[in-house]
């Protein structure tokens, strides 16, 4: 099925039969990538199917808020539209809350699938710094070694920070640069300097070390999680 429309919920037939295939056919394929260890987008997007579902309980507005609206009238010279929601009997709110109470269960089944394997990714990635790592190091390079072979991934990240009038987020971007490797004669230090002769806009970069002791899909798992590790070792460096 690949993936769950944001309004699913409300667009198309309002049939709990329905909904329910739909649904279950998006966690059956969700429940795939997580057998393949796929963590990301497919984690993040089950959480944000069941907060949304979760706010629509609370709130049945949200419900009407949800509903697509049909043209009842149109100015044309004016361009003003008048909406006629599609919603009003009682039956189908009930509907719409059976399917919730269908789905809330399920998802936050999948959720907790997704958590464990989450739990089990970060539990065998080890975050480490190459070398001196200096005061700044919102930007700098990331060295990411599977299952100690010689293979190593390089990647260029970027710290950002988003502000709102309660808290302070950070935020990481990473983009890939180059494959590597390393054995006896060439190590993680030596990769380093190399990319600081390459790029000499960083002639003193933070440079960090993600091994993973175990094989996983590197842009939809150990990536995504080491980003969350690094973003956490850097906040206890500044």
């Amino acid at each position: 099925m690949g993936n769950l429309n944001h309004d699913w919920l409300t667009e198309g037939m309002i049939d709990y039969e329905y909904k329910k295939y739909v649904l279950l056919a998006y966690l059956k394929d969700i429940k795939q990538h997580f057998d393949s260890a796929e963590l990301f987008p497919f984690l993040s997007d089950l959480i944000m199917h069941y907060k949304n579902l979760l706010n629509v309980k609370s709130n049945k507005e949200l419900i009407y808020e949800h509903f697509p609206k049909s043209i009842s009238r149109a100015d044309f010279k004016k361009l003003k539209f008048t909406y006629h929601r599609m919603i009003q009997d009682d039956e189908m709110m009930q509907e719409i809350e059976d399917i919730i109470g269908f789905a809330l269960p399920k998802l936050e089944g999948s959720i907790n699938e997704g958590k464990e394997l989450y739990d089990l990714v970060e539990d065998n990635l080890e975050v480490s710094a190459v070398g001196l790592t200096p005061i700044y190091a919102k930007e700098g390079y990331v060295l990411v070694n599977q299952d100690a072979k010689r293979d190593v991934s390089v990647f260029r990240y970027q710290i950002s920070v988003f502000e709102n009038a309660d808290e302070k987020y950070r935020g990481i971007s990473t983009t890939f640069l180059t494959n590597d490797f390393r054995d006896i004669s060439r190590t993680y230090e030596q990769i380093k300097m190399d990319l600081v002769r390459r790029f000499r806009e960083l002639p003193n970069p933070a440079t960090f070390l993600v091994v993973s002791k175990m094989k996983f899909p590197l842009p939809q798992t150990i990536l995504p999680v080491a980003k969350r590790m690094l973003v956490r070792k850097i906040e206890e460096i500044n």
